[in-house]
């Protein structure tokens, strides 16, 4: 009989011990290999989908709302534009109605970056097309913030009707150009009364800072001087838009709408044309730079304000070039300064009017009083001269023909502090509070001001010295105007201003405002206008300045701008050596109307000064009188001091 033996169980049918104790514990197998590189790869993928998740969120955030209003702007750029319509400033006219500053509509070529893809050889396209300077341009544009790419950018601005055709025919080739019509500003007279009305500019990034100009952004156009700055808030008006839709290479297609600009307010000044146009032809006609300011002494008001050399402010209104600017930065003759508010010279003999009014006040001299002059005296050891032996002069007399000696021995008998006191009570070495900008302040010393600011104390020569005009003593030609207006009109020093405040247009609301009172007694201001009327109509030194049955009163002046041994020493007798020349007149005596000063730099005598005053007053008067207006005065060659001339006594100061 056959052997039975079990089978050994094949490999799939035993199980190992492990698997048996498994089984017998209900324990499930652990995955296979292929199973765990399954589970591996969905845990992956489960991962990345968590991140792309959270990256599509943060890009979500970062384009709907961190980026939302760039990406707004350029989408509505991509189909819709949004054009600034500047608002016209206001006008400015003279106290009749005649225009001084007006607008005129001018034609700028602007680009959007945005639509341009390589922006260098749009500019070099531009630049050939039109004849414009590429690097110009290019400056221009690379100046500008990246924030307004989407926005016309000018980069070339009052284009002549020339670049205009010329860039409109090849339109298809400069995408992203836009051509404006603009309001620019216009200046009819060029350089007439250029200081008293300013000029306008792009609003700089420091006036953006400022609080005046908050709303404004870069481009604006603002006031820099005169009364475009000082009332750039009335004359600027408010600006309008235009919407528009445009196509893929920014042609315009369709306004969608449009909001109006709002002109400036208009702005009517206290300045006369008249005697603003007779007061520069007669410094034409004199052929001398320098300052006038002509006052109404009742009330303040401004006539006319002259500053010479002059710049034209049309230079500026379409942006005036780098070439342009320089020049005038770098011209000697400074035609940017405004000398009526920002010089400061030497008063020369015009100062004895304050000499005179202080020492009768301070009770120091008696009109009657009389000094012998013989040709200068002796003071605290040291001898002044004066230009002149004029004998016995009383105080009349004295200012009359501007004797030195009487006016050293009221200084001596004053001292500095009373000469500070009185000076500065009729508006010498203080503000005006005139309503124009950057008028700069005078100095009368006294010993406190040079203990403070030299920390020296003050010598009693140096009075001897200021008593004159001269020496440390310096006004401004508007501050001698205010001087001279307070004498003719009792006293009463008034502020200047060149609005008028009762114009019935928009704006101009202010009330006028009222200067300062002083009690001069009525033997002092006989004393002192007796002094000034001889001068101009006696014996005096202002004879040039008569004019018959007018009754104008006024003082010479001329200030030494070097000593007379630094001329000696000079090589030859450039103009900057020359003395300065000064005339302060008022009219008529007892009931001034006019009143103010001309001042001649370098133009050597005071008298010389005269003859632009008599045409300002002559003027005045015909026009009052509804008399034809008189003719402009010749020109008139005026005598050059030389080297030899300068070789005379030696002065303390200012002249005649």
């Amino acid at each position: 009989m056959a052997e039975t033996r079990a089978a050994p169980a094949s490999g799939a049918g035993r199980r190992t011990l492990a698997e048996s104790v498994r089984a017998m514990m209900s324990i499930p197998p652990p995955p296979s290999r292929d199973a765990l590189r399954a589970r591996s790869l969905l845990g992956l993928l489960q991962h990345a989908v968590v991140v792309i998740f959270a990256a599509l969120l943060v890009s979500f955030w970062h384009v709907q709302i961190s980026q939302h209003e760039r990406f707004l702007a350029m989408a509505e750029n991509n189909h819709q534009r949004r054009l600034l319509l500047r608002a016209p400033r206001g006008a400015v006219l003279d106290r009749d109605g005649e225009v001084l500053v007006e607008n005129r509509h001018s034609l700028n070529i602007s680009l959007v970056r945005e639509q341009v893809e390589d922006v260098d050889a749009w500019i070099a396209r531009l630049a050939r097309t039109t004849g414009a300077d590429e690097a110009a341009i290019a400056g221009i544009v690379e100046r500008q913030p990246p924030a307004s790419a989407s926005r016309p950018v000018v980069v070339i601005r009052d284009a002549p009707l020339s670049q205009v055709a010329a860039v409109a025919a090849r339109k298809p080739e400069l995408p992203g150009l836009v051509v404006e019509q603009v309001p620019t500003r216009h200046y009819p007279g060029a350089t007439f009364g250029a200081h008293a009305l300013g000029y306008v500019g792009e609003v700089t990034d420091v006036q953006l800072s400022l609080p005046q100009f908050e709303g404004l952004r870069s481009g604006a156009i603002v006031g820099h001087a005169g009364i475009e700055h000082a009332y750039n808030d009335r004359l600027m008006g408010t600006d309008g838009a235009r919407h528009v839709v445009v196509n893929s290479v920014g042609r315009e297609i369709e306004t969608v709408r449009e909001v109006a600009p709002i002109e400036g307010a208009p702005l009517e000044l206290t300045i006369d044309y008249d005697l603003q146009r007779a007061a520069e032809e007669g410094f034409q006609a004199a052929g001398f730079d320098g300052a006038a300011v002509v006052l109404d002494p009742r009330s303040g008001e401004v006539l006319a304000l002259v500053s010479r050399p002059a710049y034209d402010p049309n230079d500026f209104a379409s942006g005036i070039d780098a070439a342009a600017w320089g020049e005038l930065l770098a011209d000697p003759l400074n035609p940017l300064q405004n000398r009526a508010l920002r010089g400061r010279y030497s008063p020369g003999s015009t100062f004895k009017i304050v000499m005179a009014i202080a020492a009768l006040e301070e009770g120091v001299v008696d009109p009657h009083d009389e000094i012998v002059c013989r040709g200068g005296g002796v003071f605290y050891g040291r001898f002044f001269a004066c230009h002149s032996t004029h004998g016995s002069v009383d105080m009349a007399r004295a200012l009359a023909q501007s004797c030195n000696t009487y006016f050293y021995r009221l200084g001596q008998s004053l001292g500095i502090d009373l000469i500070h006191k009185w000076a500065t009570a009729l508006g010498l070495g203080s503000m005006s509070g005139i309503d124009l900008p950057h008028e700069v302040q005078g100095l009368v010393p006294s010993r406190e001001w040079k203990r403070a600011t030299h920390g020296e104390r003050w010598y009693a020569g140096e009075t001897i010295s200021v008593a004159i005009g001269q020496g440390q003593v310096s006004v401004t030609p508007l501050s001698m105007a205010v001087m001279m207006a307070a004498v003719a009109n009792d006293g009463q020093v008034p502020t200047p201003r060149v609005l008028r405040p009762a114009f019935p247009g928009r704006g101009a609301v202010e009330e006028v405002r009222a200067g300062a009172g002083l009690q001069l007694a009525p033997e002092t201001l006989a004393t002192v206008r007796r002094g000034l009327w001889t001068a101009v109509n006696g014996v005096g030194t202002a004879r040039r300045a008569r004019l018959p049955g007018r009754d104008v009163i006024g003082k010479t002046g001329t200030a030494q701008v070097v000593s007379l041994s630094g001329r000696r020493a000079a090589t030859d007798s450039e103009a900057d050596l020359r003395d300065h020349g000064w005339f302060v007149f008022a009219a008529p005596r007892d009931d001034a109307r006019i009143a103010g000063v001309v001042f001649a730099e370098h133009g050597e005598h005071g008298y010389l000064a005269a003859p632009i005053a008599r045409h300002v007053i002559e003027t005045f008067f015909a026009k009052e009188e509804g008399l034809p207006l008189p003719a402009s005065p010749l020109p008139a060659s005026h005598p050059v001091t030389t080297v030899a001339d300068a070789a005379q006594p030696e002065a303390a100061g200012g002249g005649q």
